[in-house]
């Protein structure tokens, strides 16, 4: 899709030094996108340039080439970019093959309307916890897990659930390594959050009391396959004032409920 990308690849059949450089070129596109999200999605070029670590110049050039493939448009001031609809229509065969949403988005919308709150499918790809489809609460506050919301904090009750279905030797290396943020890691925290993670497993839902976001709490169950592989999460995020430690698990039960029935549909059988 990348124009520039493929005409330099092109331009090099058998030449291993513009294939190097095809490679490159494609690398930081995918660097740049990566820079936007939900939180921050209008970035401008010295912004994006600080943070992949290239030339303003370069960072300008790849910006010009993904606007011209629909990638990346301009914002209302003209200045700053944000992520294009051309990426919707890359992602959408994605999306379409994928029977977890297609199989849970009207079990989805019953959750809502049972509770009021947003409800959200994720998956994990075996680094962080992505959102793949959202039907949005009625009430006027509210929070969202919008599409393409990826989630990394050890808190998030979507990245417990993963995590509580990892080994712990693959655990113990996410968090090591800072993949999993874990704020102040140390041992003492580390076998802590093991323990989390079992209690976790033995609910089948894990939750997220204000623990991520002081604004915030989270409730999320999994969803598995024909396999018996854990394939999505189930999670409802909700405004913390308006919901109790008592309500939150009442939330966790709706939660493990819904995941539950679109394990079935998948042909699945839940753990007890």
């Amino acid at each position: 899709m990348v124009s520039m990308s493929i005409a330099t690849v092109k331009s090099d059949a058998g030449n291993g030094t513009t294939d190097a450089r095809g490679t490159s070129v494609i690398v930081n596109a995918i660097a740049v996108l990566r820079c936007f999200s939900a939180a921050e999605p209008l970035l401008g070029v010295t912004e994006i340039a600080d943070r992949v670590g290239m030339h303003k110049s370069t960072v300008s050039r790849l910006l010009t080439t993904l606007e011209q493939e629909e990638l990346v448009e301009r914002g209302s001031d003209g200045r700053r970019y944000k992520l294009g609809l051309g990426l919707i229509a890359m992602a959408g065969p994605l999306l379409a093959e994928l029977d977890e949403r297609r199989v849970a988005y009207p079990i989805l919308q019953r959750l809502t309307e049972r509770t009021a709150e947003t409800s959200a499918l994720m998956v994990w790809n075996g680094r962080e916890s992505m959102c793949v489809e959202q039907i949005p609460s009625p009430q006027q506050v509210k929070h969202t897990a919008p599409l393409g919301a990826r989630y990394r904090d050890a808190m998030s009750s979507s990245v417990q659930v993963f995590l509580s279905l990892e080994s712990e030797e693959r655990v113990r290396e996410l968090m090591v390594n800072g993949t999993i943020h874990f704020a102040g890691l140390d041992e003492t925290g580390l076998e802590a959050y093991l323990v989390r993670l079992a209690d976790v497993a033995k609910r089948g839902y894990a939750t997220n009391y204000g623990e991520s976001s002081m604004d915030e709490v989270g409730v999320a169950a999994p969803v598995f396959d024909h396999r018996g592989e854990a394939v999505a999460a189930v999670l409802i995020p909700a405004p913390r004032f308006r919901v109790s430690p008592e309500q939150l698990q009442t939330l966790g039960e709706a939660a493990k409920q819904c995941a539950h029935i679109i394990t079935l549909r998948l042909g699945g059988a839940p753990t007890p």
